[in-house]
């Protein structure tokens, strides 16, 4: 039964309940919480399994409970407010914060990072990767995209793709935006990777007959015309625009040994082996305004350099005409040499195609052990075409049949290549020689495997208008002063507007 009110167990109790059962301070009657410890009164009492009265040695009852841990917040956020607080979180040994990674760091100063496109040191404009980049999916095939030497922005593009037993299988594609279009380097790089995706499936080969298979690519790159003129049209910001984007085409796909190319505008695939005595051939067939005077009789040299000869008959875009049946040509890769695709930006300097392999075969020379490398190869085209004056964007996408070799080291000295046929009557020795003192270097860091090392421009120099050509020496063009010129600042355009 309940005690009486003036009974000692009545007493104990109403104490017991004046105070808090967690912490034994006292309670006042009104309190909700305990304003020692916090302990809400209205909650349920502790367990005695963590706490609950117990009686000491000297019979007074206190309460037992968990004792608080130490609680810290995470590194930074400490404060002396926090329960259980023990100090600051030891951070250990003191590091040096690098403001700018090195893979941001200025490439001008080497100090400043990039701020909005611009070095918070020195100001220098951050570069576009899209301005020079290099593609090796495999080691015998390999392409150098560049933006050359009079241009804002790289309106070329290219998408490879290699097998690794050589002659499997290969995917090279080769785009040129057409420079008074808008956004035309954005079309091109559509248009090119657009491609690549269609002529990667593998081609049936059931029948077997060789020309069963030759017709299979051969409407695998129409289909592919298809598909890179689609992304063209995609990229088009107004359908409404006066100068839609636009670009050209040209693809190799390589197929156990069998090449088969096809093209849609200027841009070119040549054939050039190593052997003196075997036939180079251009593979591709222009369609331009140049093409058809060449057709009609007119020489070569006068027809690319005469007016309105990069103006082009059909292109990829919006507007581009109905008939995009690409020009085709097959070629059984049976003996050692090179597939080149490339864009006007190398061809405007040596068109022909023996002139061109006497090119590459002085320039493998010139590079020594380096020189069946396809992206150094590539690169060290692209610098000549720099030397020559770099009016138009370059790009050189290559295919070794043969022996290759690996990329240069890294810290490359400055290779001379072989010398071109001699011109005594030259003043500048450049121009007998346009591919002296080419840089061995490739790629930028970022490129695909078996990249070459970091990218190194030409140091500019004062390009030969005057030297006279030899009988024995290939077809070179004469390189363009960079003063306005009616032939050299003209760029593929569907209506031959020449641009600056």
């Amino acid at each position: 039964m309940s005690s009486p009110a003036g009974t000692p167990g009545a007493g104990a109790s109403a104490a017991a309940s004046a105070a808090c059962p967690a912490c034994g301070a006292e309670r006042p009657p009104d309190a909700a919480f305990c304003e020692q410890c916090g302990h809400d009164f209205g909650a349920a009492l502790p367990t005695p399994a963590t706490a609950g009265p117990t009686a000491t040695r000297n019979g007074e009852t206190q309460t037992r409970h968990a004792p608080v841990r130490a609680q810290t917040a995470d590194e930074g956020l400490e404060s002396p407010l926090d329960l259980g607080w023990t100090g600051p979180v030891s951070r250990g040994a003191a590091t040096e914060v690098d403001p700018a990674p090195a893979a941001a760091r200025c490439a001008q100063c080497g100090t400043g990072g990039y701020l909005d496109g611009y070095c918070d040191t020195c100001g220098a404009k951050q570069p576009d990767p899209r301005d020079h980049f290099a593609e090796s999916p495999a080691a015998w095939v390999g392409g150098v995209c560049d933006i050359g030497r009079r241009h804002s922005r790289n309106e070329d593009a290219m998408a490879l793709l290699g097998s690794t037993r050589p002659l499997q299988q290969a995917v090279l594609v080769v785009c040129d935006g057409v420079s008074n279009t808008t956004d035309s380097h954005i079309a091109s790089l559509a248009a090119a990777r657009a491609a690549r995706e269609v002529l990667d499936d593998p081609v049936p080969r059931g029948m077997g007959l060789p020309d069963a298979v030759v017709g299979v690519i051969t409407k695998r790159l129409g289909d592919a015309v298809v598909a890179a003129r689609q992304a063209v049209v995609e990229t088009t910001p107004d359908v409404n625009a006066p100068t839609p984007p636009s670009c050209t085409f040209v693809a190799a796909l390589i197929d156990e040994g069998l090449a088969v190319v096809g093209n849609v505008g200027d841009s070119r695939a040549y054939w050039l082996p190593d052997a003196p005595t075997s036939e180079p051939r251009q593979l591709s067939a222009d369609d331009s305004f140049a093409a058809e005077q060449m057709r009609e009789g007119m020489p070569r040299k006068d027809a690319e350099t005469g007016p309105n000869a990069h103006a082009i008959t059909r292109w990829l875009g919006i507007d581009s005409p109905d008939d995009l049946t690409p020009h085709t040509a097959s070629l059984q890769l049976t003996e050692d040499g090179w597939l080149m695709l490339c864009s006007d930006g190398l061809w405007n300097y040596c068109s022909d195609a023996v002139a061109l392999r006497q090119l590459v075969a002085d320039t493998v020379a010139g590079l020594g052990g380096h020189g069946l490398h396809p992206p150094t190869l590539a690169q060290a085209l692209v610098d000549f075409a720099n030397a020559r004056g770099g009016v138009d964007n370059i790009t050189v996408a290559l295919a070794r049949v043969g022996a290759t070799a690996g990329p240069p080291p890294v810290a490359s000295a400055v290779v001379e290549p072989a010398a071109m046929p001699a011109n005594p009557t030259a003043a500048n020795p450049t121009a007998a020689n346009p591919i002296a003192a080419i840089p061995t270097s490739a790629g930028p860091p970022g490129a695909t495997e078996a990249s070459p090392a970091a990218y190194a421009p030409p140091q500019a120099t004062t390009p030969a208008t005057d030297a006279p050509e030899t009988a024995p020496a290939p077809e070179l063009h004469p390189a363009p002063d960079p003063a306005p010129s009616p032939a050299a600042d003209r760029e593929d355009s569907p209506d031959g507007t020449v641009h600056d």
